[in-house]
């Protein structure tokens, strides 16, 4: 049994529960991302997509048009907007239940895109990459992923020397949280960044480890799927790494894990699914 301190999120006046974990799919509206099965390129692969992830067992779909992956190109804030915003309308039309996460660390991108119906924002540089971006998520009124992260995509695999890796990362979203909640942001959701700024053998110990981050007192993002840390460290492709990524989001929720981020929806939630079955709660 773990015990998680807030169990809700505001999403518009409807109250999302988090005392049952949450899974978070994955639709990247980008021609690079990583892992190839997440791309999507026309408007009718996105609504088929969603709806399958919605059917599967998705709480939330979360929409990004740029890629974050190592050495990831840069592309304009306008294009940016433009992708997600080509993907958030027709997805409010079909979907109008449905809750969407903006992926973008662009305060322009997810002002436009709560605009268009997105629900909350997921900022993979905590901020550090948009000085304007607390301001705005605290004048959206809408719930703020916040993820740790050093540098820039392009930079972050050379920023992973850390004094004391666990208490380090703590000290830096405590820090960013009290801003964002004087700012006020109701709704904080910490995800400690696994894969950014951070070596495989430091994303394990974060995983071994991440108990901790319910020293913060929020909900507990984890996003782990497909990742090099589980293909590289099993010698396999990104392609190959969804046993892998079942694995490790065991053990996320194991240690309190609110939310699992996904490339696999259906997958994700027989996790969550079988986890309460063996006996577990996060009350």
């Amino acid at each position: 049994m773990m015990q998680v301190s807030k169990k809700t999120l505001n999403i518009r006046g409807r109250l999302m529960e988090l005392s049952t974990p949450v899974v978070m799919g994955i639709l990247n509206i980008t021609p690079d991302s990583f892992y190839a099965g997440s791309r999507i390129s026309s408007v009718d692969e996105l609504v088929d997509k969603a709806g399958q992830m919605q059917k599967e067992g998705a709480g939330i779909i979360d929409v990004g048009g740029y890629s974050t992956r190592p050495g990831a190109k840069e592309i304009d804030p306008e294009e940016e907007a433009d992708r997600v915003e080509s993907a958030i309308e027709p997805l409010t039309k079909y979907f109008p239940e449905l809750i969407l996460s903006v992926d973008t660390f662009r305060s322009s991108v997810a002002g436009r895109a709560v605009q268009k119906g997105a629900h909350m924002i997921n900022d993979v540089s905590g901020g550090i990459l948009d000085d304007s971006m607390f301001d705005v998520a605290a004048a959206l009124k809408v719930p703020y992923i916040l993820m740790h992260m050093r540098g820039t995509p392009q930079t972050m695999n050379q920023l992973t020397n850390y004094n004391q890796l666990i208490p380090d990362i703590l000290k830096d979203l405590k820090e960013k949280a009290d801003v964002l909640r004087q700012k006020g942001v109701a709704d904080i959701i910490i995800d400690p960044g696994f894969g950014f700024a951070k070596t495989i053998a430091q994303n394990f110990e974060l995983m071994k480890n991440l108990r901790a981050f319910h020293l913060l007192d929020y909900p507990l993002l984890v996003g782990i799927s497909r990742k090099t840390t589980i293909y590289k460290t099993l010698n396999i492709t990104a392609e190959e790494a969804l046993n892998g990524t079942t694995v490790l989001n065991t053990l996320a929720l194991q240690q309190g894990a609110s939310i699992i981020r996904v490339h696999d929806v259906k997958q994700a939630a027989e996790v969550v699914k079988l986890w309460i079955a063996a006996g577990n709660s996060m009350n």
